[in-house]
């Protein structure tokens, strides 16, 4: 299904139509995509409207990990973890193979023989609980390391912050990439779907009943009315703003937690594994993310804005002195290509003294009714996204009276899915009649999957489009066109920070491959000179912003740096 503003216009027109859809979802993060594949592939007519981009907030700002949850086993929570391993099977073997790959992560020991013990045990049981859901995407079971073993895996590891160590493997995605692919999936069943739709108030009967929303096309400036029979919020931290609609204290409590991530070039660290370390305030990651790494995170209360959370030189510097505590050549600030901040939304403890630290609100999720037609899900994680999907829509089935199928999305591949492992042993097949390499092709198939024979096709009507984009590390040109024409990009933000990853991989935040990129997608959003000039601009005062903001001591004034520049009117 193609996602360009010729299908948004026909899905506003739908949803403002006056036959009222099944279900109205509100939120284009993970869940949300979620939602709308499940209520859709039940035969419920189905809208979806996102205040920004799809996964602008959270789901494009994670660790990029689809994980059980190993940390989680020490809180004793079995439930949540063999959860999340069976989705993770799922998710690496039918829901998208092309975006979920296995990766290996070594655990060091450092304490005397009983950590071996305590931590071997802990990840027997993360491997046990995968193979006894029969999920575990192929990946080998964990194995334990001498010290010798350990630091020829990794020779960046200093010998003294050892003295062995577990080896053990998890998975990753491209988080941003992977919601684009399940919205559009959503759509291809028959959803109507549009970004830069922010609501403003949940319409109601005189019974109290929630049956629908006042939206703002952020594009136009239109308000808009939406009628449904239902309506289910998957806004994540955004959850409490919704539930204030409806004029009453609601049943859930969202703490918002802001994880911080710095990204290294591939070459500052020499290892063939990913790390976990234990902290003493929770845990650090160092994660291979193709020609880079990826160190983090943090685990702290956020309270400010949350569509622009900020890291501050504090934060930046707590993990550089973490990591540095175990490499043999530290890192410095010279050495980050990107920062990169999110928002968990964690679902508070009812005792309020309890939120000093998120590290101990569980990341489980909850589903709510506060009033009649309308349905919350908050709290999860990334990887459990289609288990709250399902209970969302089960509730508000429930609460609607309604039988409908069960849900099917555990047997649905997502768009670029279908057709993946036989295309994947055979880029050369793609190739053919191109001058891109077979490097380039691997790229490409990595982020789109089979959907690649759609970009090769624009390349073969224009080879320019093969080019590297100026500044664009590797990504081609023809990628922002595709971007604008079918992935649903209405902004340069949108393209250089979800559809790539160029602004947290260019050494320069994709300053210099702005005007390129914004040149390329002008023609298909239809932008003169006057809108091309401010498209870049904007994104030049963004990343001006952010830059800034990581230079500041407290998230109050990192907070005021970075929310003096929006992305658009609504952001």
């Amino acid at each position: 299904m193609t996602l360009n503003r010729h299908q948004r216009a026909a899905a506003i027109e739908r949803m403002t139509s006056d036959e009222p859809l099944d279900v109205l979802v509100i939120g284009g993060g993970v869940v949300g995509g979620g939602v709308a594949l499940d209520a859709v592939t039940r035969g419920l007519s189905t809208g979806l409207v996102e205040a920004r981009d799809y996964s602008s907030g959270t789901s494009s700002r994670s660790s990029k990990l689809i994980h059980g949850g190993l940390r989680y086993l020490e809180m004793l929570d079995f439930g949540l973890v063999h959860e999340a391993l069976q989705e993770r099977g799922l998710l690496l073997t039918k829901i998208a193979p092309h975006l979920v790959q296995p990766v290996s992560f070594m655990y060091p020991l450092s304490k005397p023989a009983w950590e071996r013990f305590y931590v071997g045990s802990g990840i027997a049981l993360y491997d046990g609980l995968a193979f006894g859901v029969g999920q575990t995407g192929g990946m080998p079971r964990h194995r334990h390391l001498r010290k010798k073993n350990a630091l020829q895996l990794m020779p960046s590891l200093k010998p003294s912050a050892l003295s062995g160590a577990i080896q053990y493997y998890d998975a990753q995605v491209d988080d941003a990439r992977f919601v684009l692919e399940l919205v559009r999936t959503a759509a291809q069943h028959g959803a109507h779907v549009a970004n830069r739709v922010k609501v403003e108030e949940l319409l109601r009967d005189d019974s109290g009943r929630v049956t629908g929303v006042v939206a703002l096309d952020d594009t136009d400036g239109r308000r808009l009315t939406i009628h449904a029979r239902h309506v289910i919020s998957a806004t994540g931290v955004w959850t409490d703003e919704i539930q204030q609609m409806v004029g009453a204290d609601g049943p859930l409590k969202v703490a918002a937690s802001k994880g911080v991530h710095l990204v290294v070039p591939k070459d500052r660290i020499d290892s063939q594994t990913g790390v976990i370390f234990k902290t003493e305030k929770s845990v650090l990651f160092l994660i291979p993310w193709d020609e880079h790494w990826i160190v983090g995170t943090t685990d702290t209360p956020w309270k400010y804005d949350k569509q622009h959370p900020a890291a501050t030189s504090a934060d930046i510097d707590y993990l550089l002195d973490t990591v540095n505590e175990v490499l043999v050549t530290p890192l410095t600030r010279d050495d980050i290509d990107g920062v990169f901040v999110g928002l968990r939304p964690l679902i508070a403890p009812t005792d309020p003294d309890d939120t000093a630290s998120t590290t101990k609100i569980s990341r489980e999720h909850v589903c709510a009714c506060p009033a009649p037609g309308l349905v919350l899900v908050a709290g999860g994680k990334y990887t459990t996204y289609r288990i709250m999907a399902k209970d969302a829509v089960d509730l508000a089935l429930a609460e609607l009276g309604k039988e409908m199928p069960e849900s099917i999305t555990e047997k649905i591949p997502l768009a670029g899915a279908i057709g993946w492992d036989w295309l994947s042993e055979r880029p050369h097949i793609l190739a053919r009649g191109t001058d891109i390499d077979d490097v380039a092709i691997e790229n490409l198939l990595e982020r789109y999957g089979t959907l690649t024979k759609e970009l090769i096709a624009l390349i073969q009507a224009d080879p320019t489009l093969g080019e590297r984009l100026p500044g664009g590390e590797e990504h081609l040109k023809v990628e922002l066109v595709y971007a604008a024409a079918s992935e649903g990009a209405l902004h340069l933000t949108d393209a250089l920070t979800r559809r790539t990853r160029i602004s947290i991989e260019a050494r320069d935040r994709g300053l210099s491959a702005a005007e390129p990129a914004a040149r390329l997608m002008a023609p298909l959003l239809g932008w003169d000179e006057e809108r091309i000039r401010w498209e870049i601009d904007l994104y030049r005062r963004r990343v001006e912003a952010e830059m800034s903001s990581q230079t500041m001591p407290d998230d109050e004034s990192s907070n005021e740096v970075r929310t003096a520049v929006r992305e658009t009117s609504l952001s």
